[in-house]
């Protein structure tokens, strides 16, 4: 597997946030993106198995993050690991989710785990995150072409599997329906804190950007995490998440 990593490690320039080769690649992307989606959930056979395609979307993006957290052990770290590259973000949880999604209960609506709340989940936060990221790529652009790339494209995904979550109706757009999703979100919060507790102050990890170590390496909320403190910082940080991805859902549900 050395050899396959080496072999792709094909170095680069890393591009600059807002060059042409991120406008244009960004708008490139999400233009696909979407299209895929309305086309793909207009399809008599992929809308009525919606199942499917998520898990399939699901599928690929673990294949990616397998390779791409062998490359960074193996090329990048030397065989080493980084805990800030554990796969355990905001941006990470739809492709557990995908894997999920034919496997639990399309039932109650209320559940934390039904079909309903994965795919609403996976509308609103990986929505969110898809574009968030896109909308400020610092760490999505590297110097090897693989890992650019695929931090790209696993951000344009999120956006194809949120908008088909949309367009084919598998979603909760119901008045209100944001509120079913925060538990699964605060969950996936609390594992988060507890993989960053374990780490240590040393471990370099901070899932979710929500590490009690230090002030968050996000824009604004590194000024706020200064000012009023770490833990604060974190607190309206998520807070913030959360009225994103709730203006996301109203936004879909009027759409």
């Amino acid at each position: 597997m050395e050899n396959f990593f080496q072999f792709t490690a094909w170095p680069m320039v890393p591009p600059l946030p807002y060059s042409a080769f991120h406008m244009i690649l960004s708008l490139s992307g999400i233009i696909l993106a979407i299209c895929s989606a309305r086309l793909l959930a207009g399809c008599a056979g992929a809308g009525k198995h919606p199942g499917r395609v998520l898990f399939i979307s699901g599928l690929f993006l673990s294949i990616c993050e397998l390779y791409k957290q062998g490359f960074l052990y193996t090329i990048v770290n030397s065989g080493s690991y980084d805990w800030w590259y554990f796969p355990f973000q905001l941006c990470s949880i739809p492709m557990y989710l995908c894997l999920l999604y034919p496997f639990v209960s399309s039932g109650s609506r209320y559940s934390m785990m039904s079909q309903k709340v994965c795919a609403t989940f996976i509308q609103d936060f990986g929505l969110l995150g898809g574009f968030m990221a896109l909308a400020d790529p610092s760490g999505l652009m590297h110097p090897y072409w693989t890992l650019t790339m695929h931090g790209f494209l696993w951000h344009f995904i999120l956006i194809f599997i949120g908008f088909y979550c949309c367009f084919s109706k598998i979603s909760d757009l119901s008045s209100g329906s944001f509120s079913r999703v925060l538990p699964l979100f605060f969950l996936c919060c609390i594992i988060a804190t507890v993989i960053n507790v374990a780490a240590g102050p040393d471990g370099n990890a901070d899932m979710f950007y929500i590490t009690p170590y230090y002030p968050s390496l996000q824009r604004v909320f590194h000024t706020i995490a200064l000012f009023a403190g770490i833990i604060p910082g974190n607190i309206v940080y998520l807070f913030c998440v959360c009225l994103g991805a709730g203006l996301i859902h109203e936004a879909a549900g009027v759409s």
